[in-house]
């Protein structure tokens, strides 16, 4: 067993772990404070469900022996026939320690789904559809990714991290499912400003700093590919924070907080299938493109007719893609060309239908037999009562209302989350504020 690296990998494990409470505040921070609770409790709920289906049958069916390239078997079902002493076949690091790292990725790739549906889903069939999404969508999907003899592994796309295993296939899980739920109950009409943007960037700093565990440790080794790995993670993260504030300004006559945290998660997005094969430039490159697109794209949900609440699809789905096409031509060692940025959409497309199709038809059963949707009444007064029988603040203490309606803050760009006045374009930046309203 080689020590050091065992203990890197353990350490990463924990820092991945604090990306998803990260993730709860980050969202958290975004909805109107009357589902605030529910909102967390969504990220949150992953750390539960999802532990549990890994251990029983999750590692096994990602990274057991491999059938047909598509899934793996039960051989490990229960970590069945692995101790404290079986390692992993490449390196010297037990393979607890290998499987609780990627259990962190197994429960942080369904909970970034949760933003897409804020306000108005149930929270025991959030529960259910997550599980069953697990089960169907992210295990043989991490088999194709990671595993030998995984039909996209052998073909040779590179996913260092997780572009098309977590961002692109949570990102158009979300799609799916939102298309199924529906829109909340004014969407575009009524103002959906995010109730506390110190929240919003604290997750943002939470997930930044767990992220280093999340993209170097995927290295498995304290080596220099960890080290590349780690300086790319940030290099892209701050060119894609300013490419993002660059966008606002330009098209809406601002830098707004919200932006700023907006555009450091596209960047970490990603960075993260590409980081490992490429160089300082070509890293920055992808931040930068990633910050200048992701900030467009999750306008096109207002066009498009889509209710992606805090924009899953603009971030996760648009920057994964990004990441995930851009290494085919800027991979260093002989890997980039045409016939990498090949395989690599190979990956992102197949990745993004298989995911699609069945996260529809999970979301679809779930809908039509124990209802997916949240009730108008408990949709119009916050889920956090309904389901939680709690809220996020103490408003009796300063004889206000819990119920968050006139609760204000400063709002989401119109780039991310516009209003009504989004699609006139001659309005001026004297009056951003009037137009941005989603959360």
């Amino acid at each position: 067993m080689n020590g050091a690296d065992t203990a890197f990998v353990l350490i990463s494990a924990c820092l991945v772990m604090l990306m998803t409470p990260g993730l709860a505040f980050f969202y958290g921070g975004m909805v109107r404070v009357k589902s605030a609770l529910n909102m967390l409790m969504m990220s949150f709920v992953s750390l539960g469900v999802i532990t549990v289906l890994w251990v029983l049958y999750g590692y096994s069916l990602a990274f057991g022996p491999d059938t047909g390239g598509v899934i793996g078997n039960f051989d490990f079902a229960g970590f069945r026939g692995i101790t404290d002493g079986s390692l992993t076949e490449k390196g010297g690091i037990p393979v607890f320690a290998f499987a609780l790292f990627q259990m962190m990725f197994a429960i942080l790739t369904p909970a970034l789904m949760s933003g897409a549906l804020a306000d108005r889903v149930k929270f025991g069939a959030w529960a259910a559809f997550i599980g069953l999404w697990a089960t169907l969508v992210y295990f043989p999907v991490a088999h194709w990714v990671w595993a030998e003899g995984g039909w996209l592994f052998e073909l040779g796309v590179i996913d260092f991290a997780g572009g098309t295993a977590v961002h692109i296939n949570a990102g158009v899980g979300a799609l799916a499912a939102v298309l199924v739920v529906g829109k909340r109950i004014g969407f575009k009409k009524d103002p959906m400003r995010p109730h506390s943007l110190p929240l919003v960037v604290l997750g943002a700093a939470l997930l930044w700093f767990g992220w280093f565990g999340f993209n170097a440790g995927s290295a498995l080794a304290a080596d220099g590919t960890a080290a590349i790995m780690a300086m790319n993670t940030q290099l892209a993260t701050g060119a894609a924070v300013l490419g993002w504030l660059v966008y606002e300004r330009i098209r809406h006559g601002a830098f707004t907080t919200l932006g700023a945290a907006s555009g450091a998660i596209a960047g970490l997005v990603a960075i993260t299938p590409s980081g490992a094969n490429v160089n300082a430039v070509g890293a920055l490159a992808i931040g930068l493109v990633a910050g200048l697109v992701c900030s467009w794209a999750v306008s096109l949900k207002f066009k498009l007719g889509f209710d992606d609440s805090l924009d899953v699809v603009g971030v996760h789905l648009v920057g994964g893609v990004i990441g995930t096409l851009m290494v085919g031509f800027l991979a260093t060692g002989g890997d980039a060309g045409l016939a990498q940025f090949g395989k690599q959409a190979t990956g992102a497309f197949a990745v993004m239908g298989y995911s699609f199709v069945v996260s529809w038809i999970i979301a679809k059963l779930i809908h039509v037999t124990v209802g997916m949707r949240a009730s108008e009444e408990e949709e119009t007064s916050g889920l956090d009562r309904a389901y939680h029988a709690e809220t996020a603040y103490d408003f009796s203490a300063v004889g206000g209302s819990p119920s968050g309606s006139s609760v204000t803050s400063p709002a989401r760009p119109a780039a991310s989350a516009p209003g009504p006045d989004q699609h006139d374009e001659s309005k001026t930046a004297g009056r951003i504020s009037e137009k941005k309203v989603d959360a």
